[in-house]
């Protein structure tokens, strides 16, 4: 257990570093070039979203181990931070859907990947690269469908929600604005379930997010949300990456028309 937290604070330090060098080539692009306006220390919700990247990303770097359910404690944290950064955005979907899918969704995390590490073997079978109990796999080609067709579902839902319940939501009068929210969404609801039993495909969803969240704020015009979410791209590709090299061929599911 020793051994997970120490890597949650390394992840966490590493975390740190990685801000602090986007932030310093930040303050250069503006010094350089006074018209940019990267840094709004002036906005509280994006100084809300500044701690909430931070330990975003430790908990990326964390749980890119699927053995390590310690990163899912700075999720929770987190999920809080950035849902009062939307409500202060006046995003109240994304605030409802922080606060009462997500939190749950890291809690349940932790149960269910503590689980294993009761029955661990000690003598793993020297055969195998990795423990089968910490084993990650992809869906099977069943669940992969019902999957994409809850995604749209969740897609069609929230835009339905957000044009006719909050109508003064910020995102109401553009519709692309719109889509694009929709699909971070859904994309991160997915993320977040199927990480709970380490289904590989969580990473993909995650892919997915950060794309749509690059887009959304190409749309809006915001270059420093921009740079955030390309972090984002690159570090849970890292993430996915590590995830497929560490599921075993057996457990390709879908991909393998299982």
């Amino acid at each position: 257990m020793n051994s997970l937290y120490k890597a949650l604070c390394l992840n966490t330090a590493i975390s740190i570093i990685i801000f602090a060098v986007l932030f310093l080539l930040l303050w250069l692009a503006e010094t350089i070039f006074p018209s940019l306006s990267l840094l709004k220390w002036n906005d509280a919700s994006w100084c809300v979203g500044i701690p909430a990247s931070v330990i975003g990303v430790a908990y990326v770097l964390t749980v890119r181990d699927p053995e390590n359910y310690t990163g899912f404690y700075p999720g929770i944290l987190m999920s809080l931070l950035l849902a009062l950064q939307f409500f202060l955005q006046g995003n109240y979907d994304l605030t409802l859907l922080y606060i009462c899918i997500f939190v749950p969704f890291q809690v349940k995390s932790i149960l269910q990947w503590r689980k294993p590490a009761t029955n661990r073997q000690t003598t793993p079978d020297p055969a195998s690269q990795t423990n089968s109990a910490y084993s990650p796999e992809f869906l099977s080609l069943k669940q992969m469908l019902l999957s994409l067709l809850v995604f749209i579902l969740i897609v069609i839902a929230d835009w339905l929600l957000v044009t006719y319940a909050f109508n003064r939501d910020a995102l109401f009068d553009s519709w692309l604005l719109k889509l694009l929210g929709a699909l971070m969404i859904a994309s991160s609801i997915h993320a977040n379930f199927w990480l709970i039993y380490r289904k590989t495909d969580a990473w993909l969803y995650w892919v997915l997010y950060s794309i749509s969240g690059m887009l959304f704020y190409i749309v809006v015009g915001n270059a420093f949300s921009i740079v955030l979410f390309l972090v984002f791209l690159l570090i849970n590709s890292m993430a996915g990456v590590a995830w497929i090299r560490n599921t075993p061929r057996e457990n390709y599911g879908w991909i393998l028309g299982k």
